[in-house]
């Protein structure tokens, strides 16, 4: 059969584990480089041959609708249908029934990977698995494979019989509505994918496809992580003001309308979105992200985090390894601590980061006054209001008023 040319996206979740961060968007809508992940998603699949896409949609849906249209910008034909209640993943596919023909890809859209590999998995005999090998498979469902084919999908746990997961990427033919229609609801109330691929199991006709650049967006310091790979490819652009006096190291792409004022210290591989103020006399180190209208002022630094669209940090700021919504206001002084004193790994909300460095997690409007200090493994509320001298540490609610 001829390569699918089609692929329905999955996009309908609000993603509760990036909280605050999909409180204003849909979990698709998070940026990477400043672009939605959605959009590296439609890319890549789009280079890999792929021309009509039918995105599943539901939880902001409007946003989603409003940035990629109807996919002319993108070179591609983008359908969408809705799914007005999370019922799974089972309940999410069978809602673009009699939308494709033929075999056809389908993915969740929270995840990263590249068109080489999708070029693999197109030419795959229907149905396929994509999966990927994880340090931690304990969290995901398990793949266990023999030669090329699915012998066994586990759910998550605790001692898991292959370090192979699914990587949430397929190639079905239209059969698979058929199987659809015919899985009930699991213990959880939901209409799951899985028990329609252990009917391909039970029936040998299952194949897996191993991927190696393939990357999970599952929390916010998954954020961070995938930059750190996105950003392997950056070259140097420069479409804004650098005015004398600015030092720039390594690949740095400023965008149209933004001004890098003297005295700044800039080191790569480093985005700046449009129309920012950066500086002056601002340092910015590597594999930092700052979003369109931004504001980076004097004796400011940032380093390996991500700054959403509309926020300020204009005056003796400190960030570091920290995720950051949109429509931020820090006032002077105000400072993220991104390192246990012991050199621990950091917890958020009694999850590990895996990380030994991270910062905290900011949702969107929230407005720090002077001088406070954020403590490692923080999470703040969109529209949260931080007073003067605060100490923040620990887990604050959406529109949580802080004082000290």
């Amino acid at each position: 059969m001829a390569q699918p040319t089609e692929c329905i996206l999955l996009a309908a979740g609000e993603g509760k584990r990036m909280r605050p961060l999909t409180k204003n968007r849909p979990k698709v809508m998070i940026p990477l480089g400043n672009r939605p992940m959605l959009e590296h998603l439609i890319l890549a699949a789009r280079d890999a041959g792929i021309r009509r896409f039918v995105l599943v949609v539901g939880y902001g849906e409007k946003i989603v609708r409003e940035y990629f249209g109807d996919g002319n910008r993108f070179g591609v034909v983008i359908d969408y249908v809705v799914q007005r209640k999370q019922l799974g993943t089972a309940d999410a596919l069978r809602s673009a029934e009699g939308l494709v023909s033929g075999n056809f890809l389908m993915m969740n859209g929270d995840m990263i990977l590249n068109s080489a590999e999708l070029i693999e998995l197109c030419r795959m005999p229907a149905p396929a698995v994509a999966v990927s090998k994880a340090e931690h498979p304990e969290n995901y469902g398990v793949v266990v494979l023999k030669e090329n084919l699915v012998v066994d999908l586990e759910e998550k746990s605790r001692s898991p019989k292959s370090s192979m997961i699914n990587a949430g990427a397929y190639l079905f033919s239209t059969e698979i509505f058929d199987r659809l229609r015919k899985i009930s609801l699991s213990g959880r109330g939901e209409y799951e994918l899985t028990d329609a691929l252990t009917g391909y199991i039970e029936e040998g006709i299952l194949s897996g496809l191993p991927l190696h650049s393939w990357m999970d967006v599952g929390f916010p310091w998954d954020i961070l992580a995938a930059h750190e790979a996105l950003f392997s490819r950056l070259e140097t652009s420069i479409d804004g003001i650098v005015e004398e006096g600015v030092v720039l190291k390594g690949p740095v792409a400023i965008g149209e309308g933004t001004v890098v004022r003297s005295g700044c210290y800039i080191e790569g591989p480093c985005i700046i979105g449009k129309n920012c103020i950066i500086g002056p006399h601002a340092y910015i180190r590597p594999i930092t992200t700052i979003g369109d209208s931004c504001h980076i002022g004097h004796a400011v630094e940032v380093k390996n985090s991500v700054i959403f669209s509309g926020t300020k940090i204009p005056h003796f700021n400190y960030i570091g390894d920290s995720v950051i919504g949109s429509g931020c206001n820090f006032g002077a002084g105000t400072k993220i601590a991104n390192l246990r004193h012991d050199h621990g790994t950091i917890s958020v909300g009694g999850k590990m980061t895996g990380r030994k460095k991270f910062g905290a997690v900011v949702g969107d409007d929230v407005l720090f006054g002077i001088n406070c200090s954020v403590n490692t493994g923080s999470v703040i509320g969109s529209g949260c209001r931080i007073a003067p001298h605060s100490f923040v540490d620990g887990a604050y609610d959406d529109d949580t008023v802080v004082s000290r």
